[in-house]
């Protein structure tokens, strides 16, 4: 398995990693969804926004991870956003997704990024030092359906700062529904 930056040229590849990923977890309506928010993503946020790493096996895609940014106004720290993450069905509790965020989670931090936030299973990303935080703590851009699953890390060697002011999200995200 390779694990790699870039998002060019796996355009499609991910958007059908996703979307028969989250089709096959939680069924065609949530495929569709995701799979939407990730064309939606590759096709209308900034590169200076937008991270994305891949794990390959045999030229395929078999895990992928996009960070956006996730700006607070009035603080000073670079956050950027996890979210959406898949590992392919046949490939999943194998250490891929693990192998993957723990590789991506070190680029980001090479890069000067200093938090990264997500909206997840605690359980599984606990394994990669995400933990629980406050909606004080990290205002999301959106009302939380799940507070529970809003975790973070910081990627700077401290401890999880709060994080000032209210946040904005790179606008594929702006949608009510995949929070």
């Amino acid at each position: 398995m390779n694990i790699t930056p870039g998002l060019v040229g796996r355009e499609q590849a991910l958007i059908d990693l996703v979307t028969t990923t989250f089709t096959a977890a939680e069924g065609p309506d949530e495929g569709e969804l995701v799979g939407s928010l990730v064309r939606d993503l590759l096709a209308n946020t900034p590169m200076e926004d937008i991270r994305g790493f891949c794990a390959e096996e045999e030229g395929d895609v078999i895990g992928a991870a996009l960070f956006t940014r996730l700006t607070y106004p009035a603080d000073p720290h670079v956050v950027f956003l996890l979210s959406p993450m898949a590992v392919a069905s046949h490939r999943q509790r194998q250490g891929v997704g693990q192998a993957l965020l723990t590789s991506a989670l070190h680029a980001l931090r090479s890069e000067g990024v200093q938090v990264a936030i997500t909206y997840g299973d605690p359980d599984f990303y606990r394994g990669v030092g995400f933990a629980p935080i406050t909606e004080e703590q990290a205002r999301p851009p959106l009302p939380l359906s799940f507070p529970h699953g809003w975790i973070g890390q910081s990627l700077a060697g401290e401890a999880m700062p709060d994080l000032q002011g209210p946040s904005t999200c790179v606008g594929a995200l702006n949608r009510s529904e995949v929070w």
